[in-house]
């Protein structure tokens, strides 16, 4: 047939508007249910996240940097149609626009080394795509080794393959023969970010104590016997004329008193930790992890710092890793579209070019570049 073609008779399928990878049991079925390890350690890489603003700041950029997309085809009547749908595509039950989905399937891909979607079809097109709770399905070698089986819960506690397993796809970061889960990126920071979070805690535990100050008045009674006599009686005046006094809210009164009578500040001869340099090397460890420049995330730790050409270059190469990693899903939704479409056409993803330099400092770059290409050329003319 040829390039962009109808087919007149439409493809039918089965599944309609149904998401197959949502977990769907009883209330109780956790008292007969299996609790992989792997669950527990995705519960720990969110936790990570969320409790530690760098680590989430630093996926949001990741993911932002991944930048946009469009599909390239040999006939230009198709090309226009598929990227209207993945302008407009649903996504889950609030969002719309390929970008939606992949953000989510990236940023999970990230934290959890695995990401699960699905299409979601009305029996003639693509209805809607699903980002998937890793939570609500169980990824299984097939017999073979070579495909990754998807199962959800069948209510009772046990898991069962997916229906119509062409529709769900999987992505893994640094997947291990043994297991087919991935590997995420946040693993190794869990016990840097419990010993942060450890001193940012005993920070605040210590300006709480510090910084709301508490005073110590003490009253010591004279060597005559009718001082010692009534010590009880001026101590107990003492405390609350010294409490009158720092009432808030009320006005400035002076505490005046007769005798022996010491205020000190409590704990003002203790000095608080500093935790600079040990923050600094706990979060030294998490950028390197991560993989991103330190400035890009609030981090001033150098007056003239800036990112640097092999900065660039490292990070860039970094996002086309992870752009490779998507490609086979963006190539999965696009030919679904076209076989419900009965479109045949040949297509291409093309992904916008990652500048991370500034536009003077690029030009810069092709500049001195153009430069050294007519002065090699110039050798070459006058060598011949």
């Amino acid at each position: 047939m040829a390039f962009g073609k109808k087919n007149k008779t439409q493809p039918q399928a089965e599944c309609e508007n149904v998401v197959q990878t949502s977990r769907n049991e009883h209330p109780y079925s956790c008292l007969s249910g299996v609790f992989p390890s792997q669950k527990s350690e995705m519960r720990l890489y969110q936790t990570v996240a969320d409790a530690v603003p760098i680590v989430g700041a630093a996926i949001e950029k990741l993911a932002r940097l991944l930048g946009t997309f469009r599909v390239v085809c040999a006939d230009k009547s198709a090309e226009a149609e598929i990227n209207s749908f993945l302008s407009n595509v649903k996504v889950g039950s609030s969002s719309a626009g390929i970008n939606s989905f992949i953000s989510s399937y990236f940023t999970s891909l990230l934290t959890f080394g695995t990401a699960v979607g699905e299409i979601v079809t009305d029996g003639r097109s693509i209805g809607a795509l699903y980002n998937t709770d890793l939570s609500d399905v169980e990824l299984s070698f097939s017999e073979n080794r070579l495909d990754t089986v998807v199962s959800v819960s069948d209510g009772c506690g046990s898991f069962i393959p997916v229906r119509y397993p062409e529709l769900v796809f999987v992505s893994t970061i640094g997947q291990k023969a043994e297991s087919p889960y991935g590997t995420s990126v946040l693993k190794g920071i869990p016990f840097i970010a419990d010993i942060l979070l450890k001193i940012y805690n005993t920070i605040g535990t210590n300006w709480e104590r510090t910084g709301n100050i508490r005073y110590a008045v003490t009253y010591k009674p004279q060597n005559d016997s009718a001082d010692k006599t009534f010590a009880r009686q001026r101590a107990k005046q003492v405390a609350e004329q010294w409490g009158k006094t720092m009432e808030s809210g009320g006005p400035v009164r002076d505490f005046v008193a007769v005798g022996d009578v010491d205020i000190k500040v409590i704990g003002a001869d203790s000095q608080i930790p500093d935790s600079e340099v040990p923050v600094r090397q706990m979060l030294e460890q998490i950028v390197s992890k991560l993989g991103v420049p330190p400035f890009l995330l609030g981090l001033s730790w150098s007056s003239t710092e800036r990112m640097s050409v092999q900065q660039a270059d490292i990070l860039t190469s970094e996002i086309e890793f992870y752009r490779e990693i998507i490609n086979p899903v963006l190539r999965k939704i696009c030919r679904f579209w076209f076989y419900f479409q009965g479109i045949y056409t040949d297509f291409d993803i093309e992904w916008d070019d990652v500048t991370l330099q500034d536009s003077l400092s690029l030009a810069q770059t092709n500049y001195y570049n153009a430069q050294a290409e007519s002065l090699r050329r110039e050798e070459e003319n006058e060598r011949k």
